[in-house]
């Protein structure tokens, strides 16, 4: 093989990159999506709070609740952004992994707070949501501690 013929990518190695780009450039495009998103919820927020404070229901627990679901969301999205950034980054994989175990808790964690019983139509529907709920946190817990314990040491990274 001559040297030209190294130096000049092939026609499948040009369509390769044209293809990475392409997807570079809609994980970018994601993320933009996201940090839009979450400006305009924070901003969502905050009137929601100058109107309850307003009208005096900044008192009622529910709507403190609602506050707090709002922005427990919020966070959603910035985990989900962070993600999208981690992408776009190549960051290594558990870098990306814990960030969607922190985003799987704080959903969780989102859906315990704003869990309320009236809303299945048995209790014994609402007690298996809640069973689900629990095992699902207890699981991303448990996956958050391996990860913390055991993720320093890949048997993939060489030394």
């Amino acid at each position: 093989m001559s040297d030209d013929d190294q130096s000049t990518p092939s026609a499948a190695e040009q369509y390769s990159l044209l293809v990475e780009r392409f997807v570079h450039g809609v994980e970018l495009a994601a993320a933009t999506v996201f940090a839009v998103l979450f400006a305009v919820g924070v901003v969502d927020l905050i009137l929601q709070i100058a109107g309850a404070v307003r009208s005096g229901s900044i008192t009622d627990p529910l709507v403190v609740i609602g506050f707090i679901d709002t922005g427990l969301l919020l966070l959603i999205i910035v985990e989900v952004y962070q993600t999208v950034l981690a992408y776009v980054e190549e960051s290594n994989t558990r870098r990306i992994v814990q960030l969607v175990i922190y985003t799987g808790v704080i959903a969780m964690v989102r859906k315990a707070i704003i869990f309320r019983t009236g809303e299945y139509a048995t209790l014994q529907d609402a007690l298996l949501a809640a069973g689900a709920y629990t095992l699902l946190i207890f699981g991303l817990v448990a996956l958050l501690f391996a990860e913390r314990v055991y993720g320093g040491v890949s048997p993939l990274e060489s030394d």
